[in-house]
């Protein structure tokens, strides 16, 4: 897991061939004003949704992690926080290989807060529960990247 500010994103290029990509595409388009929905970057391999979630508490957030994509989350217009947990101390749980996602049931171990102009990368390894917040919705990017 990474947390940082979007100005510091060129500094993690290294990390995947495709991160390279997502930070061209935040120079050239405005996250704020893409309509909501999917945008392709690079077909299924690196895309972005857009999107307006609804703010929930710690133990209604959702454990997640990803064997295929790597999450970029970027809060827009409230702060979010996000739940953790390393994948070694998640229970073995079915995948859902169509949507590359293994939910866990239960509260993440500890909890980290990313500020409009911040970025949280989330690797397969890392077990996230996003969408915490106070405010009844976070409007949000969320980059996925393929795992390379």
């Amino acid at each position: 897991m990474v947390i940082d500010t979007l100005d510091n994103l060129v500094k993690y290029e290294s990390m995947n061939p495709l991160f390279k990509d997502v930070v061209e595409f935040l120079k050239t388009n405005d996250l704020n004003t893409l309509e909501p929905g999917k945008h392709a970057i690079k077909g299924k391999d690196l895309f972005v949704n857009i999107t307006t979630a609804k703010g929930r508490t710690p133990d209604e957030a959702v454990l997640e992690t990803h064997i295929n994509m790597i999450d970029i989350q970027i809060p827009l217009d409230v702060a979010e926080t996000f739940g953790y947990t390393p994948l070694c101390r998640l229970p073995e749980t079915p995948y859902n290989a169509e949507k590359d996602i293994t939910k866990y049931e239960g509260m993440a171990e500890s909890f980290i807060e990313c500020q409009p102009g911040m970025f949280a990368i989330f690797f397969p390894q890392d077990g996230h529960a996003p969408c915490i917040s106070m405010a009844p919705e976070i409007k949000k990017a969320i980059f996925k990247v393929k795992v390379m």
